[in-house]
């Protein structure tokens, strides 16, 4: 029905890779975003039209052949936003465009506060390669195996990394759901902790009666409403799915045996370092097993696994120095990662930068980021990264620095950012953030390979 698909906000994530499969299926594609970015730089370089400036006047002109998707971070205000609206275009928020392909598909979708990204994307790679036909996917962040956010195949399963922002998550009718964690985050959306809890029981709610719900232990899901079976996973508590015989192996990467309700699968690795991947490593495997993916092929898979960009992502190395970057952006997130790091490079100086993302997330979890930054050796901190919002009066990043335990930690603008690194005697180094930081991993991996 509709020739042309015009993005605004095509720039993130979810949005360019539903730009990909729209020009995948072959539609007219293009599109607005605030900034140019690597990723716009990649959809520019496969013929999507992408521009920089708020122009009504680029958007396509016929409005019947024409169908608009957008993401709810956009201003309400902005001039493409007003005009879409003015003249009738159909259109739709990124989640519901998502929704309805999703509809199409048996939907295997990964939610949870953090953890979801590296687990959608390690089971699409389980389909990818330990099945005939694959898998369809929509990924939260840039696979490292196959350099992309969307996968594309014939077959009948669709990978979704579930969203919880914005209630997005509950466009999706999984048959099978996983629930890495339900933590306090988007309380500018929610409001409070018990809201963030409701709209996961929403989610796992809408799995199909014949289908599975598969929760971390600890993850307070309320179980009221869900039709599916519900199982729960472990990093190595004994339940349905969990690790045994966990070992760490050189380099930070660990062997274990997978514990499931059919039996163990022994001989186990994950193709990247940290106890987190195992964790991840069990949950995606969970849907597998229960989609009835044989257990070797998952095994192999595992093993062949190369992780997401900017999750966990290790660009340097060597006897002399590291360096990690993370998108961590959530205290607990921050806390897994730099335990995963003592772990990895145990006895090394551990020195980490952070950009707080949102001034309500910051406001509403300083104490606890805090708590998880002062299990570094020292600290570099950034200003807010505003993202979607308007400052509020007296949200700084002062708010973490000023409650951080260890003693070595400073403040610095990001103009001066290269320059700190510089004149720091660096060991082991770890970015942190969800906002622009990423824009600086080029010249710290570049500064770090040359000293």
């Amino acid at each position: 029905m509709y020739d042309n698909y015009y993005f605004i906000g095509i720039g993130g994530i979810g949005m360019s890779a539903l730009a990909r499969y729209f020009k995948y299926i072959g539609k007219n594609v293009s599109g607005y975003d605030r900034t140019p970015s690597h990723l716009t730089a990649e959809l520019e370089s496969e013929g999507i039209q992408v521009h920089y400036e708020d122009r009504p006047d680029l958007v396509p002109i016929n409005v019947e052949k024409t169908f608009v998707i957008y993401t709810p971070a956009i201003p309400a205000d902005l001039g493409e936003m007003e005009y879409v609206r003015e003249k009738g275009y159909s259109m739709c928020k990124r989640s519901r465009a998502l929704g309805e392909i999703a509809g199409g598909k048996e939907c295997l979708a990964v939610s949870g506060t953090h953890g979801k990204t590296t687990t959608s994307t390690l089971l699409a790679h389980i389909f990818k390669s330990a099945t005939e036909e694959g898998c369809t996917a929509f990924l939260g962040g840039i696979s490292k195996n196959y350099h992309t956010n969307l996968l594309m195949s014939r077959s009948s399963v669709l990978v979704a990394e579930a969203d919880e922002f914005d209630r997005s998550f509950l466009q999706l009718h999984p048959q099978i759901a996983i629930v890495t964690s339900i933590d306090a985050d988007h309380l500018d959306i929610y409001g409070t902790h018990e809201e963030v809890k409701e709209a996961f029981r929403m989610f796992a709610g809408q799995v199909a009666a014949d289908g599975y719900v598969v929760a971390k232990v600890g993850a307070d899901l309320h179980t009221e409403g869900i039709k599916a079976r519900l199982l729960r996973y472990s990093f190595d508590k004994p339940c349905d799915f969990y690790a045994s015989d966990i070992k760490l192996q050189e380099g930070g990467y660990f062997s274990f045996t997978l514990n499931h309700p059919g039996g163990k699968l022994t001989g186990c690795t994950v193709g990247v370092p940290g106890w987190v991947n195992v964790e991840n490593a069990v949950a995606a495997s969970a849907a597998a097993l229960l989609y009835g993916v044989n257990p070797d092929q998952i095994r192999q898979a595992l093993a062949t696994f190369c992780g997401v960009e900017r999750r966990f992502d290790i660009h340097v190395n060597t006897p002399k120095v590291a360096y990690i970057d993370d998108y961590a952006h959530h205290p607990r997130e921050i806390a897994s990662a730099i335990s995963s790091m003592r772990e990895i490079f145990a006895g090394r100086h551990l020195c980490g930068i952070f950009q707080p993302h949102l001034y309500t997330r910051t406001r509403d979890f300083a104490d606890d980021f805090a708590a998880a930054l002062s299990g570094l050796d020292s600290l570099i901190m950034l200003p807010i990264y505003p993202a979607r919002e308007l400052p509020i009066e007296g949200v700084n990043s002062e708010m973490i620095l000023d409650k951080v335990t260890i003693k070595d930690k400073m403040l610095v603008e990001k103009a001066d950012l290269m320059e700190t690194i510089k004149n720091r005697k660096i060991d082991c180094l770890v970015t942190f953030g969800a906002g622009d930081i990423d824009r600086f991993i080029p010249k710290i991996e570049e500064y770090l390979k040359g000293i």
